[in-house]
């Protein structure tokens, strides 16, 4: 690791994380931060590093480097686009890049501002490094994970991959995989009526509130095989997580006929959606006990698979074995209860997560420390060296 570890140039790195904390990459605004990613990659010599068109002024930031002769393709891939600032931020701006203390400040750092730098950084080292290597190593920095995962999508589309590290914030360990997302919308029926004949009429939204209660106390506990039960918890997550009824502040006097409550699933591998599904009709038979002129109707808006790879598979024995190189020991393993652009398109490529970072991001004062953002290039380095090196058994890089 010592011969990569000297061509790290920890003052770029960290001077990259402060620039890249400075521009908004708000989802729907990854424009600019895409614009410099592209720029530092042709500044720095990379092959054929381009902007890859995918939605208006939102494209992907791609570029690779070649070593050696025949081999594969590692990717190394995150996400551009952030959400909005907090509320909260006292110690600094959330878009100020400010070194404090040794951390760096800024809304988004975690999820993933540093760890898309730290990747490019990590394949300028190994370039720098002159160990023999074999392959192609990509970069992609995508664009509308927090939308409809877009970028990955289109990037996958036309980029062969045998491996990938995906950067998110994994606290800094190796997640074998993540949950997924079932997004079901209950349509409940009323019977309107002005304010003024309240006796005539069906609350839609006092309807909704029985099935809001029911599906709020829910706990769905499917059968899973053992592993997955370690790893992610007994427990299928649901939650009535946003409510649409009534009208709006200003508007006529009227009792609402419907309301709709858009139920956030968050399932473990492996749960079907008939099994989720199955669980949303037992709690509406209880709104409907509790009040029988309940009356809804259940339709699946979205799906987003969960993600997992076994931790003796390549690309997770890979990436245990690279983070271990550079810390000295061997890391415990772990997934992720949010949602990655493995959701997408972890089906096309073998893909490990590894970012600095915890699942706590986006609150005030976002930060993460030098030595965190240094040792995630670390990481990335070790782990595409290990991935493309002629001797795969090999240890001393």
């Amino acid at each position: 690791m010592a011969i990569v570890d000297k061509h790290i140039d920890i003052d770029r790195l960290v001077t990259t994380v402060q620039e890249i904390c400075r521009i908004p990459s708000v989802l729907g605004e990854e424009g600019a931060y895409s614009a410099y990613l592209v720029d530092m990659m042709r500044r720095s010599g990379f092959d054929a590093a381009a902007s890859q068109p995918v939605l208006p002024d939102r494209p992907n930031a791609t570029g690779h480097i070649d070593f050696g002769t025949g081999g594969r393709t590692v990717v190394l891939t995150g996400h551009i686009d952030t959400k909005p600032p907090s509320h909260g931020w006292t110690l600094t701006e959330p878009y100020s890049g400010e070194l404090i203390d040794g951390a760096i400040y800024g809304q988004g750092i975690m999820d993933m501002k540093a760890a898309l730098v730290c990747q490019l950084i990590a394949m300028e080292a190994l370039r720098a490094s002159g160990i023999e290597l074999n392959g192609r190593l990509a970069f992609a920095g995508v664009v509308d994970h927090m939308g409809d995962q877009r970028g990955a999508i289109e990037y996958f589309a036309h980029h062969d991959a045998d491996l990938a590290v995906l950067g998110e914030c994994s606290g800094s360990q190796v997640y074998l995989g993540h949950r997924g997302r079932y997004y079901f919308d209950i349509t409940v029926r009323g019977l309107s009526a002005h304010t003024c004949h309240k006796p005539t009429a069906i609350n839609a939204n006092l309807l909704a509130a029985h099935a809001i209660i029911e599906l709020d106390a829910s706990k769905l506990e499917p059968q899973l095989e053992d592993w997955v039960l370690e790893l992610f918890g007994p427990e299928t997550y649901m939650v009535p997580g946003r409510v649409y009824g009534g009208l709006p502040p200003g508007g006529p006097s009227m009792i609402p006929d419907e309301c709709v409550i858009r139920v956030d699933c968050r399932p473990q591998p492996g749960v079907t959606i008939e099994q989720v599904r199955a669980e949303i009709d037992r709690c509406l038979d209880g709104a409907r006990e509790r009040d029988p002129r309940f009356q809804a109707e259940v339709v699946l808006a979205d799906v987003k698979d969960g993600y997992l790879v076994k931790r003796d598979d390549e690309v997770a024995a890979t990436m245990i074995r690279a983070l271990a190189a550079v810390r000295g020991h061997e890391s415990p393993v772990s997934v992720g209860n949010w949602l990655g652009d493995t959701s997408s398109v972890g089906h096309q490529v073998p893909t490990i997560i590894f970012g600095p970072g915890s699942e706590r991001a986006y609150a005030a004062n976002e930060h993460l420390t030098v030595d965190e953002i240094v040792e995630a290039a670390r990481a990335y380095a070790m782990f595409a060296a290990l991935s493309m090196s002629p001797d795969p058994t090999r240890d001393t890089l």
